[in-house]
């Protein structure tokens, strides 16, 4: 696990005194989007997917950090659009280090050369940076050609200055698992703390639609890659939870906790997770735990959901399994994910034969979107 040890005593410490004190739904980490606009325009995201007056809001420090002590998760993840792009954001980093949260700091790169001296090394500081790949299959799913080596760069800059450096990875339809196997290999050589992987979740708002992959094509994919890795006794470090990487290799038929990533963007406290962008806000975290009908939401409850495998939605169920049952974690652990036989039959589907389930809400009509062309270029960007 590319996890250090201080991150991790403090997260199981975290959620041990929630267990202790019989609370059955609480944060792990506070998904803060400080603005939707960005410098890519990449095939499968929806981020920028808004009205320019929208993509031109900016999250102010005030209220960044009052949704950190709202939350009061042990993590924050800061993506967006492009969180470099924010010209606060060095304050809101330095506002959440105060508070002794762990950051990952979510980033394309392109930017950071330019804005790495405001930013301090600190156990609790990590630039996420964004890499779908090897540079050909990376630059295309960024819709741009460059930017991979541009991200080597950055990374192999904010190593040397002795920040933490994880790789965050999406993958898309058409993936070969000898290629991806290839990037880990690649990306570990480059000294990463850890690679964040993840299935890409079908926006409903992305400019495309087919890069996206069903449930089982993305289980198989994930156990094609591991078996290579197995075969090859490659040194993979992600950093997620073991019973995680289970359940993407199909191994555990997990429901999804949205709570335990809640978003809180531009607009407030999107309802019900970071992937569901048209089915409200609440003014408050008490309020969104309060008023989000969670038993409408999840695999087999809601059509929206039902391709879903994204770590924000299913890590903290992963988590929770862990502490649950640390044997089977130590298993996967020792021996990695299964990468044959039958896979945990996926959950029943309930919406359409209940009522109460089969909920979809309305969008916002105050949120209405329409699709919005590539950002300019970061430098003009900045304001």
């Amino acid at each position: 696990m590319g996890i250090p040890l201080i991150q991790q005593v403090k997260v199981a410490s975290y959620v041990i005194g929630k267990k202790l004190s019989g609370q059955k739904r609480y944060p792990l980490v506070l998904m803060l989007e400080p603005l939707f606009q960005c410098n890519l325009a990449c095939a499968g995201c929806g981020k920028i997917d808004y009205p320019d007056q929208e993509l031109k809001k900016r999250m102010s420090v005030e209220d960044a950090l009052r949704a950190v002590d709202e939350c009061g998760a042990p993590v924050v993840t800061i993506p967006g659009g492009e969180p470099l792009i924010h010209k606060e954001m060095p304050q809101i980093v330095e506002g959440i280090l105060a508070r002794k949260k762990f950051i990952y700091l979510c980033t394309n790169a392109i930017l950071l050369p330019k804005h790495i001296d405001q930013y301090k090394p600190s156990p609790y500081f990590t630039w996420s940076i964004h890499l779908d790949g090897l540079k050909e299959r990376h630059d295309e799913s960024v819709c741009m050609e460059g930017v991979f080596e541009k991200a080597v760069k950055a990374i192999k800059l904010a190593l040397d200055r002795g920040f933490r450096v994880t790789i965050n990875c999406t993958l898309f339809s058409g993936e070969k698992p000898e290629e991806i196997a290839e990037f880990f290999d690649y990306a570990m050589s480059l000294g990463v703390e850890g690679i964040t992987v993840s299935p890409g979740y079908s926006y409903q708002h992305a400019p495309r639609q087919d890069v996206f992959m069903g449930r089982t094509q993305s289980k198989q994919l994930f156990r094609d890659i591991f078996k290579i890795g197995k075969q090859r006794k490659a040194n993979w470090v992600f950093n997620q939870s073991p019973m995680f990487m289970d359940f993407i290799a199909g191994n555990q038929n997990y429901q999804c906790t949205p709570w335990a990533n809640p978003t809180y963007n531009i607009f407030g406290w999107q309802k019900p997770c970071y992937l569901l962008v048209d089915e409200g806000y609440a003014k408050s975290f008490s309020e969104l735990m309060a008023t989000t009908p969670w038993e409408s939401y999840g695999v087999g409850r809601n059509p929206k959901c039902d391709n879903c495998m994204a770590h924000c939605g299913f890590e903290g169920t992963a988590v929770n399994d862990a502490f649950s049952r640390p044997l089977a974690a130590l298993k996967v652990i020792t021996r990695g994910p299964r990468t044959d036989g039958p896979m945990a039959p996926d959950l029943p589907i309930l919406y359409g034969k209940r009522e109460d389930v089969a909920a979809v809400h309305v969008p916002l009509s105050s949120l209405q979107r329409k699709p919005t062309a590539a950002a300019p270029v970061a430098e003009k960007m900045e304001h």
